[in-house]
C-alpha cells in the first residue's frame, strides 16, 4: 500500500510540472497556408542554414511585421 502511495505522489508531482509548463508556454494554434513549391523549398533551405525550423522563420516574420504596421 505504501508503494501506491508513492506513485500517487510521484504522479501528481509529474502533473503539476507539466501544467506549470503548459501554463509558461503561450498558447498555440495550427494554421496551414499556400506557398510556391519553390518559394517553400527557399525557406525550408533557409531555415536549415540558420539552424531554426520554417515555423520559428514565419513565426519572426510575422512578429517583425506586426510590430511596423499600425
Amino acid at each position: 500500500m505504501a508503494d501506491g502511495v508513492k506513485k500517487n505522489k510521484k504522479s501528481r508531482a509529474k502533473k503539476s510540472s507539466i501544467e506549470k509548463e503548459k501554463k509558461a508556454s503561450p498558447i498555440r494554434k495550427n494554421t496551414s497556408l499556400r506557398l510556391e513549391q519553390s518559394v517553400l523549398k527557399q525557406l525550408k533551405i533557409r531555415a536549415i542554414e540558420d539552424d531554426t525550423s520554417v515555423q520559428q522563420l514565419l513565426e519572426m516574420l510575422v512578429i517583425d511585421y506586426l510590430k511596423t504596421v499600425k
